[in-house]
């Protein structure tokens, strides 16, 4: 079976009116990036009710930012914090039973909307960790994020018609501030354009074709599958004739391969946040890329040339 995406983002919404004259619209989102944007900035990104700024209830995200969780770990609580949401997501929603949080207005698969990359043209367990419908990880381009909001706003404004116009209006507040984020994001990262960088997997793909840095090669030597002795060997090789700029690796990938090369070649590495709370100082969507473009910067670009 092949992975469905880890970093689809499933929107799961519900109308919480019981006893409350007041609906308040609960989000749960299977990745903390997806949890940070529903939530982002709540007094812009929905309506007040009542002239209270936070309509949109909490967005639940049920794990650490750390854990790659398509791989299954070795203890049992393990398994289950790392179980694709392929995996449970629809058995969880069956046993919910909860019109609500179907498709289409209530479930939502952020992937969709936006062009993905990598997109394979025939599928082949043997070319390792590939996924069906491209590459997964849309989240490290922040383009992405504002097609997603878009979306987002859309699907509130369909679950929770009362307060359309407030949603219309967060939304056009978040893509006025994150537009001129990017911007400024792009201005600073332009010295980045053309580097070359090794990735320990393909999970940056989204990340380079945004800021035109060149992938060489990967520490992986199939998507997936850990650095051999044998491949690593090779990219020795490969970087002691070429050097690349920089290595790169997630929090939770094991650091031994990439410091390995490090020794040998020289090439410096660094840890990208990855998601939001993948480091301690990325702790929200716009943290997220200031600290991804200080790292890049800070070793790749001299000071003189920031």
């Amino acid at each position: 079976m092949y992975y469905r995406t880890l970093l689809k983002f499933v929107f799961a919404i519900a109308l919480m009116a019981a006893s409350s004259a007041r609906a308040t619209v609960q989000v749960f989102a299977c990745e903390p990036e997806w949890a940070a944007l529903a939530t982002e900035d709540r007094r812009r990104q929905g309506g007040g009710h009542g002239g209270h700024q936070r309509p949109a209830g909490p967005a639940l995200y049920p794990g650490p930012a750390q854990p790659d969780r398509r791989y299954s770990g070795s203890r049992p609580g393990d398994l289950f914090r790392r179980r694709l949401e392929a995996g449970w997501l629809p058995v969880l929603l069956g046993k919910g039973n909860n019109p609500k949080v179907q498709p289409p207005a209530g479930y939502l698969l952020a992937s969709d909307y936006v062009n993905r990359l990598e997109i394979p043209a025939q599928l082949d367990r043997a070319q390792g960790d590939i996924h069906a419908e491209g590459n997964p990880h849309i989240q490290t381009d922040p383009r992405n994020i504002a097609l997603v909001a878009n979306v987002i706003a859309e699907r509130l404004q369909q679950v929770d018609p009362g307060n359309a116009q407030n949603y219309q209006q967060g939304l056009a507040a978040f893509q006025d501030k994150w537009g001129r984020a990017i911007a400024a994001w792009e201005r600073q990262a332009a010295p980045l354009r053309g580097k070359a960088v090794v990735p320990h997997h393909k999970s940056w793909v989204y990340l380079e074709n945004w800021l035109g840095l060149v992938e060489v090669a990967t520490l992986e030597p199939k998507p997936g599958v850990p650095p051999s002795a044998a491949h690593l060997q090779e990219l020795l090789v490969q970087l002691q004739a070429s050097p690349a700029g920089l290595i790169i690796r997630a929090p939770y990938q094991d650091p031994q391969a990439s410091e390995w090369l490090t020794k040998q070649t020289g090439i410096p590495n660094a840890v990208l946040p990855f998601t939001v709370g993948g480091t301690p100082e990325a702790d929200n969507l716009y943290s997220l890329f200031d600290v991804t473009l200080r790292t890049l910067l800070d070793n790749m670009v001299p000071k003189n040339a920031q």
